[in-house]
């Protein structure tokens, strides 16, 4: 367990991850472990959950792998580009 200080995120941030759930968007995220490394891989974001007053983003990834990411420590978040017609 991560006993450093949770940090809120920016509602803004927590906008795009809840959109990213409701459309089940694909998404890469790369984000740092509780043992301080780095981890990249692209997830489909399925849901927003509270644990020790600390919010997490669960996601799958294509592996079927279930993650727990806490959000104030997700480095980057990319959706992808909508196609212009």
């Amino acid at each position: 367990m991560d006993n450093d200080i949770y940090i809120p995120i920016n509602c803004g941030l927590h906008s795009e991850y809840e959109l990213a759930i409701m459309h089940k968007t694909r998404v890469t995220i790369k984000w740092e472990s509780p043992e301080n490394s780095e981890h990249s891989d692209t997830v489909i974001p399925v849901d927003l959950i509270i644990k020790n007053n600390q919010e997490f983003l669960k996601t799958i990834n294509s592996d079927n792998v279930i993650n727990e990411i806490r959000l104030d420590k997700i480095l980057q978040f990319t959706r992808p580009r909508k196609k212009l017609k």
